[in-house]
């Protein structure tokens, strides 16, 4: 996921976010909160990679592309929120939605592909009956 987000968000669209370079943190202050986008990254790869556990949890590429793509659409509303109330250029939102779709589809497909279930009589959380 960093390495996309590097690649898109900080390569391919750096030309459209300087467009607009009053909202963005300057070169020196951004690595100073380098460590916070790191952190992000890992937080999203981890729940991305829960849900896909609990949701699909025969796992495969394809099922779990298919959640990643989901969880891409919930960002997709973030930014357009985050659109509303900021002044960002249609071309960031439109490269914004279009990379949360490809990052996370593509995630959620490495993650159905590495993922195995446990054999099914590991327990790791105690289940209370149905009643």
């Amino acid at each position: 996921m960093f390495l996309f987000g590097f690649l898109w968000y900080g390569k391919l669209m750096n030309g459209a976010h300087q467009e607009v370079p009053i909202l963005w943190r300057t070169p020196a202050d951004f690595g100073n909160h380098f460590s916070s986008l790191v952190f992000g990254h890992i937080v999203m790869a981890l729940f991305l990679t829960l849900l896909c556990a609990r949701f699909v949890p025969a796992g495969g590429a394809g099922p779990c592309a298919m959640l990643g793509l989901l969880v891409a659409l919930v960002y997709a509303g973030a930014d357009l929120i985050t659109f509303a109330v900021q002044p960002l250029t249609t071309k960031i939102l439109c490269g914004w939605i279009v990379g949360d779709l490809i990052q996370f589809t593509i995630a959620g497909a490495i993650i159905g592909a590495l993922y195995k279930a446990a054999p099914a009589n590991i327990t790791f959380v105690k289940e209370r009956p149905h009643a």
